[in-house]
């Protein structure tokens, strides 16, 4: 057991001073504000702030970050990055993807993100057939939360085909594919694969509506128990319109009637919505995963997020592709698109709120539900996953209560995150991740044999 005497804290949607935790076993034991600390506590000098869990990212994506931005002969949008995307992980290894994640975990930390769910898609070997280890792609991702630290929850994603109606998958797609008998191989696999990594948690992926046949959905659904489902859903105009043309419904709608989506599940993305959809995903207890700077940089559209909200709606954020990392980034993008539709500030607040706060509340819950990791407090029984700020940052200089939060967010470029613990264990010291350096020339390493 080990004690820390937090200067002030985020406790259950208020910051309060002097909060002296016991952590046991990597679980915070006890909570007590404002008395005196025990001689031995490790005094924690800042504010501290549960971590943000990060609900979708797809880690081998940051090795291409920044390759997409030239504009092609037609219209770009995500079909033609999906294009560029597809290059890229022709040449990649488990070895490769292992150093690559890696890099873009110690970043997470470094940021503000305590916990990954991690989309996982990447299977199979360069030219699609299975390795002898179906998961060892799988076990490249849990070496690299394993290096870092990073809380994990390893989504192994379902694909199998290219395309509404049972398209055959492209070349691009062989590394992905699979049949239900070989998913539930690979997931077990997957269990095994985290088995390292304390606390990880492995649910499902279906990938998306386009990707699983109609008949294989509730076989895949099953594989996942009690463990988290996500799919990405309702991402993109032609999306909708494609599914459409196949069933005669909405991609939300036809899931809705198809599955019993409830608090178990995370719709990625759900951007194009009518309003029965959305009030129907809120109803429901899902959280919609949303990944405000991808869906910026992919032009795919702006979630309705106020309504959802005030609804009832949860909501959390992830990095998805991993162009940017950063917690603060992605709740300022959510924010900002937000203002930017309906030409009107401080959006995802109530009236007299802070928006800094009441976003970081929000998508802290949804977070925690997305993981299915007992995360998101600062309260007995919640993993010791703890991101301290500096308050001698220049955005922080002089501010106190709630404007400490929504300093951190809109008037630093990132979170200043001095030091962050997961499972009480301290893996980002003085902004920088333990174990960065040697992360950062191994990545460096591998991006100049893979673009070189």
């Amino acid at each position: 057991m080990s004690s820390l005497h937090l200067e002030q804290a985020l406790i259950g949607g208020r910051i309060v001073a002097d909060v002296a935790v016991t952590v046991e076993a990597g679980t915070i034991a006890s909570v007590a504000i404002g008395g005196l600390p025990a001689p031995d506590a490790v005094r924690v000098a800042g504010l501290t702030l549960p971590g943000l869990p990060n609900l979708h990212s797809h880690a081998f994506q940051r090795g291409m970050a920044g390759l997409s931005e030239t504009r092609g002969a037609s219209d770009d949008s995500f079909w033609t990055w999906r294009e560029v995307m597809y290059r890229f992980l022709d040449k990649l290894s488990p070895d490769d993807v292992a150093a690559i994640a890696a890099q873009a975990y110690a970043e997470m930390l470094e940021t503000g993100f305590t916990g990954v769910c991690e989309f996982h898609y990447l299977h199979h070997d360069v030219d699609g057939g299975r390795y002898a280890d179906i998961a060892a792609m799988a076990s490249a991702i849990a070496q690299a939360a394993h290096e870092t630290g990073i809380g994990l929850t390893l989504l192994p994603v379902f694909y199998r085909f290219g395309g509404f109606g049972q398209l055959a998958p492209s070349h691009g797609q062989r590394r992905f594919i699979n049949d239900p008998d070989s998913f539930a191989r690979l997931v077990e696999g997957s269990r095994k694969a985290v088995s390292s990594v304390a606390g990880a948690v492995v649910g499902i992926a279906p990938h998306s509506l386009r990707a699983v046949g109609a008949a294989d959905l509730e076989q895949v659904r099953r594989l996942a128990g009690g463990a988290p489902i996500h799919i990405h859903i309702a991402e993109q105009e032609k999306e909708v319109a494609d599914c459409l043309a196949w069933s005669g419904q909405r991609p939300v709608e036809w899931l809705f009637d198809h599955a019993d989506v409830d608090r178990q599940w995370c719709l990625i993305h759900a951007t194009h919505l009518t309003l029965a959809e959305r009030d129907a995903i809120a109803a429901s207890g899902a959280v919609a995963g949303l990944c405000p700077v991808t869906e910026a940089s992919l032009g795919d559209g702006i979630f309705d997020g106020v309504a959802f909200h005030e609804g009832g709606g949860v909501l959390g954020v992830g990095t998805d592709s991993n162009i940017q990392v950063g917690a603060a980034s992605e709740l300022r993008q959510l924010e900002y698109s937000q203002r930017l539709r309906d030409r009107r500030r401080a959006r995802l607040a109530p009236v007299g709120g802070s928006v800094g706060l009441s976003l970081y509340q929000a998508t802290l819950d949804g977070g925690a539900r997305a993981s299915g990791r007992a995360v998101g407090a600062i309260a007995p029984g919640c993993g010791a996953d703890l991101v301290t700020l500096d308050l001698d940052h220049p955005a922080l200089v002089a501010r106190s209560g709630a404007a400490l939060l929504d300093s951190a967010i809109f008037a630093a470029t990132e979170m200043p995150v001095r030091e962050v613990r997961v499972a009480g264990q301290r893996v980002v010291e003085a902004g920088r991740h333990v174990h960065g350096d040697v992360i950062r020339q191994r990545f460096s390493s591998v991006m100049r044999r893979v673009l070189g």
